[in-house]
């Protein structure tokens, strides 16, 4: 008869979770990097997407990112001087300012969902298709109905 496996503490769960998480991002950086794009880091990613694709200011950047005017401020301007964000005057108030995603930026997201949608297939090639459904279906019904945020940058360093 087999032994059965010890208790697991309650802290693997979330550093696993981590662990997968950070291993599917170095890997999407890493071909990112060889598609011509080393400047992105994780946290672009979700800077782009909060952009959006009607643009947004630096104030509405920053709340939606959960992070402060400033900090939006300073990485927007590493986006701009990477060429995957645009400052322009808003067409409706001229007081205001328009931060908008680059045909650059856009070339990096759609990389960035082909290599998730590669890195999918790896991980179902290595634990079956089956269990990779799986573990995404019960991570839906752990996960809160609002599971898709953009303001985990704040979350994290706040």
């Amino acid at each position: 008869m087999a032994t059965p496996d010890p208790p697991r503490p309650g802290f693997a769960l979330p550093l696993l979770l981590l662990a997968g998480f950070r291993t599917l991002i170095d890997d999407l950086h890493a071909e990112l990097a060889r598609e011509g794009h080393p400047e992105l880091r994780p946290l672009h990613g979700f800077v782009l997407q909060a952009v959006g694709a009607d643009g947004t200011t630096a104030t509405e950047l920053g709340q939606r990112l959960g992070i402060s005017k400033q900090a939006a401020g300073k990485t927007v301007d590493r986006l701009v001087g990477v060429g995957y964000l645009e400052r322009v005057d808003d067409p409706t108030d001229a007081r205001r300012r328009l931060v908008r995603v680059t045909p650059r930026g856009a070339d990096g997201l759609r990389r960035s969902a082909e290599i998730f949608d590669r890195l999918r297939a790896q991980w179902a090639d290595t634990l079956g298709p089956e269990r990779v459904t799986a573990m995404e279906d019960d991570l839906g019904t752990m996960a809160s109905a609002n599971w898709f945020r953009l303001d985990v940058p704040g979350w994290f360093g706040g």
